[in-house]
């Protein structure tokens, strides 16, 4: 049975109408949660829709702390329902939780995909079922999801320069996310455009690079399953043992895998010495930036990026078409060069609608800027720095 449940907005005549008192011109009611929300969303109502979310791991803290309260702040602020299921790290546990939320009533999806291929029959059974579907985050390979992430190559663009800036030549290593997220290898190949622009190099920056008169030697580079810390660790120290401890840099692609690093890195004494990057402003990363064991952490603000997950799925729920999509909430530093839906073109060659925040680079210089945003507190950051060593930390 078709599961259709677009929500058709009343017209304004109607909600002034509710928000008035009854026919003895008696005091002036307030008005309903119901209009309340559609005011303050410029138009847009949740009021009962249930949008649902599955999570692929909530294991990595970013999803339970910054990432799930700003899409329920959203959705309670448009009078929305939000329920969750979370798969484990399990591509297979993931068609069973959207199979779900579907039967729990979900008018629309945000997923967080463990693999973007391997949940496409998902979103196809709910696209059937008339149950529209946000890939959140980590890009799914069906022009049936909408597309709402940060700029990824950006990201990889971010950590390469900030790199690259400490160490313009010399032995580079390269630690990638999950082969089976499409993200890994968008970063990946930012990192890439980035070092290529910046030192002449012609390139690849593989471990066999032809080009022998590069400054950038590329000593060591893996993918590393379900983002993992320990396993970015082993890798690290794989690489270590293999080069003789003779590494400059090291490109890690997240936080987490940063951290697995930079224990590698200490046990062979030198954490500090070799510059590292990372993403997702993870309260323990920004206090290695502040410690100075983490050169550069690019902040994606998660608070951002799920309010506007949120207002997508409720858009679409209402009958929004994916190309029709236009956020209207006011995103900060994040906000993308267009509020419109824009088409990206996929690894696979296919097209998707989406909507792609902007990164901020964060430094010792500016590590109050997640700070000032609610995303970690000054004592996190600052724990175990000496005081006046860092802006932030006097």
């Amino acid at each position: 049975m078709s599961k259709l449940r677009y929500w058709v907005m009343l017209p304004a005549a109607a909600l002034v109408l509710a928000a008035c008192g009854g026919d003895d011109g008696g005091e002036e009611e307030a008005a309903s949660p119901a209009a309340e929300a559609t005011e303050a969303a410029g138009g847009l109502s949740g009021e009962g829709l249930t949008i649902g979310v599955s999570w692929n791991n909530f294991n990595e803290p970013r999803w339970a702390k910054f990432d799930e309260p700003a899409i329920q702040d959203k959705l309670e602020e448009l009078g929305a329902e939000y329920i969750s299921t979370d798969a484990g790290s399990s591509a297979e546990q993931q068609l069973t939780d959207v199979e779900n939320l579907i039967s729990q009533g979900a008018d629309a999806l945000i997923i967080l995909a463990q693999d973007g291929e391997a949940i496409i029959p998902a979103v196809q059974s709910a696209v059937d079922q008339g149950i529209p579907v946000v890939g959140y985050d980590r890009l799914i390979e069906s022009e049936d999801a909408f597309y709402i992430s940060f700029d990824n190559v950006e990201v990889g663009r971010l950590q390469a320069e900030y790199i690259y800036n400490e160490v313009p030549e010399g032995n580079y290593v390269f630690i990638k996310g999950n082969q089976a997220d499409a993200n890994a290898d968008f970063l990946r190949g930012g990192q890439e455009e980035k070092l290529l622009e910046l030192s002449g190099c012609t390139g690849p920056l593989t471990p066999d690079n032809p080009d022998t008169e590069c400054p950038i030697k590329n000593v060591g580079e893996s993918y590393t399953d379900n983002w993992e810390t320990s396993i970015a660790q082993t890798n690290m120290e794989q690489f270590l043992t293999q080069n003789n401890n003779e590494v400059d840099a090291v490109i890690s692609s997240n936080d987490g895998m940063a951290l697995g690093v930079i224990a590698a890195l200490d046990a062979q004494g030198l954490a500090g010495s070799v510059p590292v990057s990372g993403q997702d402003g993870d309260a323990a990363n920004l206090n290695k930036v502040a410690l100075g064991e983490q050169t550069v952490d690019v902040w994606k603000n998660a608070f951002e990026l799920g309010e506007a997950a949120a207002e997508i799925a409720v858009q679409l729920a209402n009958g929004t078409t994916l190309e029709e999509v236009s956020l209207t909430s006011d995103l900060g530093s994040s906000a993308p060069e267009s509020p419109d839906a824009e088409p990206f073109t996929t690894p696979g060659g296919i097209d998707v609608w989406s909507v792609i925040l902007a990164p901020t680079p964060v430094t010792q210089e500016n590590l109050d800027e997640p700070i000032d945003a609610g995303a970690v507190t000054q004592e996190e950051v600052c724990a175990g720095v000496d005081p006046g060593s860092v802006p932030v930390c006097g």
